[in-house]
C-alpha cells in the first residue's frame, strides 16, 4: 500500500524549472479574437502612462508569452494583459518572459472573454495545461482577473493557500490592488469608436485615472474656467471705474 501511494504521489508531483525561451521555439501566434481586446488592453496601459505610474523596471504587456518548464516540457501562455512589478533587465523588445529567471513573478494576469472558448477557466493539468492551472499552480500569480466586456462582468480572484478565491468588490464596485496602490473596476462609455464596458483605474482617493482625450478635455475645461474668471474680474474692475490695463504696481 505504501508503495502504491508513493507511486501515485510521484505521478501527480510537478517538476517546475525556469528556463529561457529556446531559440528554436515558436510561440503560437494566436489570432486576436475580436478588435475590442487590443483596445481594452491598450486603455489599461494608457491611463497608467499618463498618470506617471509606469517605471522602466516594470513589464506591462498584452498577448505576451509567460514561460515555464513543467516536467521537462516547455510551456508558454499569453494572457490578454499582464503586470510584472520588476524585471532584472530592461529589454526594449521582449518576445517572452520567464518568471524567477528574468525577474518577479507577474503580480496580475488578465483574460478578456470572447465568444470563443479560450481556456480561461481551464484547470487541466496534463500537457498542455489550462490557463487557470498554469497561472494558479505553476506561476502562482497573486491576482487573476477575468473580464467579460459585453456584459461588464469582472471576476477578481486572489491566490490564497495556493488556490484562487473569488473576491467581492467594495461599495463602489472597485477592487483595491495593494501592489499597485490603485483600484480596478468597470466603467461604461465610449473610446476609439468602441462603446461598452471597460476596465479602469482609480487612485486611492477615488479619482479616475484619465485617458489622453479625457485629460485634454479636462485641461480645456480648466483653461475655459480661467478665461471666464479673468473676464469676470475685468468686468468688475471696469464697473468700479478701474482700467484693468493700467493697474498700479505693488
Amino acid at each position: 500500500m505504501a508503495t502504491q501511494l508513493s507511486e501515485a504521489k510521484s505521478q501527480t508531483e510537478l517538476v517546475i524549472s525556469w528556463e529561457a525561451l529556446p531559440k528554436d521555439f515558436k510561440l503560437e501566434d494566436e489570432p486576436v479574437e475580436n478588435t475590442g481586446q487590443p483596445l481594452l488592453a491598450g486603455a489599461l496601459r494608457e491611463s497608467l502612462e499618463i498618470s506617471g505610474f509606469i517605471q522602466p523596471q516594470m513589464l506591462i504587456a498584452s498577448n505576451f508569452g509567460l514561460c515555464a518548464t513543467i516536467n521537462g516540457q516547455f510551456i508558454a501562455k499569453a494572457p490578454d494583459w499582464v503586470y510584472v512589478p520588476s524585471v532584472n533587465e530592461v529589454v526594449g523588445n521582449r518576445k517572452s518572459y520567464t518568471p524567477n529567471l528574468e525577474g518577479d513573478i507577474p503580480a496580475i494576469a488578465m483574460e478578456f472573454l470572447s465568444d470563443t472558448e479560450g481556456g480561461e477557466y481551464s484547470v487541466k493539468r496534463s500537457y498542455p495545461p489550462g490557463k487557470w492551472f498554469f497561472y494558479e499552480q505553476i506561476l502562482q500569480i497573486p491576482i487573476y482577473i477575468i473580464f467579460e466586456p459585453d456584459g461588464g462582468l469582472l471576476e477578481y480572484y486572489q491566490l490564497e493557500n495556493k488556490r484562487y478565491e473569488l473576491k467581492l468588490p467594495d461599495e463602489n464596485g472597485h477592487h483595491w490592488i495593494d501592489v499597485m496602490g490603485l483600484f480596478l473596476g468597470t466603467w461604461q462609455g465610449t473610446k476609439e469608436a468602441r462603446t461598452g464596458y471597460w476596465l479602469r483605474w482609480w487612485d486611492q482617493a477615488g479619482n479616475l485615472l484619465p485617458w489622453a482625450m479625457e485629460q485634454i478635455e479636462q485641461e480645456r475645461q480648466r483653461a475655459e474656467q480661467e478665461r471666464q474668471q479673468k473676464e469676470r474680474l475685468i468686468a468688475y474692475l471696469q464697473s468700479q471705474g478701474i482700467d484693468p490695463n493700467n493697474l498700479p504696481g505693488f
